[in-house]
C-alpha cells in the first residue's frame, strides 16, 4: 500500500484554477490510495476501515504525561490533514445523562418550532428529518447549567484544538432522521462545500486548501447508531484531492464515493470529528424504530474574522444612489462598480440565521453584495433598495 505520509495531494496548483471540468478521477482515485498504521496513530487503540479510533479514558491519561495532550493534538491533526481526514473518540462523555436531558430539549424545540411553522431541514427532503438550527445557542438560552455542562467537554475541546488551536468558534446544528430517511448525496462542508462548483472555481487553488484548514466539522451521537441507522458515510483520505470541492457534484466522482465509503457505529457520547474536505454524506436509516439524532458541530478558527468592526449595510445604503448615477451615466464601468460594491458589501452569506434567512434556490441564502448587485441591474429605487436591505440584515441577526 502506497505511503500517504509522501503524498501531498492538498500541495496548491501554482499556475491553474480548478475547474470540475478539468477535474481528474485518476488524481482522485490516487489520493484514496492510503493506509492508517498503528505507528501513524499510536494513541488509538484501534483502526477500523482506516479511521483512527480513540478511547476518551485513554486519551485522558495521556493527558498526564508531560507533553501527551501536545502529543495526541499532533497525531489527531495529522490524521485531518494527509491521514484519513477523520476520527473517532469513544465514550467522550462521562456521564451521557447530559446527552438524554440535551435530546429532551432539542425535541421540544422541534415540537415547538413546528407547531409555529418553522424548523425542518432546508437541505433535505419534507418529513425525512428535523433540523435545529442553531442548537447551541437554543440549548443556552433553554438551560445555561445544561448547555456548560454539554460543551464544557474535554473532548470536544481536544478535536477542536486538534485542528484550529485555541479560541475556537462553535455553532451547532441538530439533525434528527427519521426511520426510512434516505441517505444524502456525497459533499464537502462550509465555506466552499455550500457554493456551487462555478462559484468555488472562481477562488484560486490556495484557497480550497486553506478554506479547509479554517473549519472543522464534528458530531455529538445522541443515540446508538447502528450501520442499519444511518451514521455518517466517510471516505477516507478524499480530503487530500485538491480539486475535490468543484469535482464532487460530477456523477463520476459520486458513483465512486459510494462503492468506496464506510460507515462505523458509533454509541451514544461518542464523538466524529472529520475535515471539512472530506467527502461525506449522512447514511439512509434502514431500521423501523431509531431516531438517529446527532448535533452537528461547525467549528471555526479564531481567525476568520476582519480587523475592524465594519458597518457594511450602512455604507451600502450611503454608496447605492452614487452608484446608481454611475450606472446610469456610464461614468464607472460595469467591472469598476462591481469592485466596488464588494469593498463596501459583505460578499459572503454567512454566518446567517437559518432559521428566518434560508437558502431559496441554492445553497446558501442571498448575500448583502448580490443584493445591492441585483438591485442596482433591476433599477431598484433608493428607498426600495435600502427596505430590502435592512430587511435582509434583519432576517440574519433573528
Amino acid at each position: 500500500m502506497t505511503d500517504h505520509r509522501t503524498k501531498h495531494f492538498y500541495a496548491p496548483r501554482p499556475t491553474a484554477w480548478y475547474t470540475k471540468q478539468d477535474a481528474n478521477s485518476e488524481e482522485f482515485l490516487q489520493s484514496l490510495d492510503g493506509e492508517t498504521r498503528t505507528d501513524d496513530v499510536p494513541h488509538a487503540f484501534d483502526i477500523q476501515n482506516n479511521i483512527p479510533i480513540y478511547r476518551a479514558s485513554d486519551i485522558r491519561e495521556v493527558f498526564a504525561v508531560q507533553d501527551g495532550r501536545k502529543s495526541v493534538l499532533a497525531e489527531m491533526a495529522g490524521v485531518l490533514l494527509n491521514g484519513a481526514g477523520t476520527f473517532v473518540i469513544q465514550n467522550a462523555y462521562r456521564d451521557t445523562s447530559v446527552i438524554d436531558a440535551a435530546s429532551d430539549i432539542f425535541n421540544r424545540i422541534i415540537a415547538r418550532e413546528k407547531n409555529s411553522g418553522g424548523g425542518g431541514d432546508h437541505f433535505a427532503k419534507a418529513g425525512a428529518n428535523d433540523r435545529v438550527w442553531n442548537s447551541m445557542q437554543k440549548l443556552c438560552e433553554e438551560d445555561p447549567a445544561l448547555f456548560v455542562r454539554y460543551y464544557g467537554n474535554d473532548m470536544i475541546a481536544l478535536g477542536c484544538e486538534a485542528w484550529l488551536g485555541p479560541n475556537y468558534k462553535m455553532a451547532s446544528q441538530v439533525n434528527l432522521v427519521h426511520p426510512g430517511g434516505d441517505a444524502q448525496e456525497a459533499h464537502r462542508d462550509y465555506h466552499l462545500g455550500f457554493l456551487t462548483s462555478e462559484r468555488a472555481a472562481q477562488y484560486p487553488p490556495h484557497l480550497h486548501h486553506m478554506s479547509a484548514a479554517l473549519t472543522l466539522q464534528g458530531a455529538v451521537a445522541h443515540c446508538d447508531m447502528s450501520i442499519e441507522s444511518g451514521p455518517t458515510k466517510l471516505l477516507p483520505f478524499s480530503q487530500r484531492y485538491g480539486a475535490g470541492y468543484v469535482a464532487y457534484t460530477r456523477p463520476d466522482f459520486r458513483a465512486e464515493f459510494e462503492k468506496r465509503f464506510v460507515q462505523l457505529p458509533l454509541n451514544k457520547g461518542d464523538l466524529l470529528f472529520f475535515s471539512p474536505a472530506l467527502y461525506h454524506a449522512a447514511g439512509a436509516n434502514r431500521t423501523t424504530d431509531t431516531e438517529r439524532m446527532a448535533n452537528l458541530l461547525q467549528v471555526s478558527s479564531a481567525f476568520g474574522q476582519p480587523m475592524e468592526t465594519i458597518d457594511r449595510t450602512e455604507m451600502c445604503k450611503r454608496i447605492y444612489p452614487v452608484l446608481q448615477k454611475a450606472r446610469k451615466n456610464k461614468h464607472l464601468s460595469a467591472e469598476e462598480i462591481e469592485y466596488a460594491v464588494t469593498s463596501a458589501a459583505d460578499g459572503y452569506s454567512f454566518p446567517t440565521s437559518l432559521d428566518s434567512d434560508p437558502p431559496v434556490g441554492g445553497l446558501a441564502p442571498q448575500s448583502q453584495k448580490a443584493l445591492t448587485l441585483q438591485a442596482l441591474e433591476a433599477g431598484w429605487t433608493v428607498a426600495r433598495y435600502n427596505k430590502a436591505l435592512q430587511a435582509q440584515e434583519n432576517r440574519r441577526k433573528s
